[in-house]
């Protein structure tokens, strides 16, 4: 069955980092392109950051470039958050979908496996 099970979130101040991961399993990660996605109270679901299967490609929403890095080993997708800011405020998912080819997606419609999500707030 596969599987995705984010962790790392939590409460920080505004400036501060967080390092979130996303466990991996019943599947074969090497084939599956891994995205973080976010949602704030009252707002649509957002895509933060992709990376692709091969972990060559990545890509970021405007929001994010430069304070945010996203990186994956064989079985876990990891989200560096840095100059945390109160509108990163959000649950944060993580995303998977087969890949064929290099499509840098961040539509959630072309995911297919979420995990459960881990709350981020930024609050001083």
């Amino acid at each position: 069955q596969l599987q995705l099970v984010e962790s790392g979130g939590g409460l920080v101040q505004p400036g501060g980092s967080l390092r979130l991961s996303c466990a991996t399993s019943g599947f074969t990660a090497d084939y599956y392109a891994l995205a973080w996605f976010r949602q704030a109270p009252g707002k649509e679901r957002e895509g933060v950051s992709y990376i692709s299967s091969s972990g060559y490609t990545t890509k970021y929403a405007d929001s994010v470039k430069g304070r945010f890095t996203i990186s994956r080993d064989k079985n876990t997708v990891y989200l560096h958050m840095n100059s945390l800011k109160p509108e990163d405020t959000a649950v944060y998912y993580c995303a998977a979908y087969y890949e064929v080819g290099v499509s840098a997606t961040l539509n959630f419609h072309d995911y297919d496996y979420w995990g459960q999500g881990t709350q981020v707030t930024v609050s001083s």
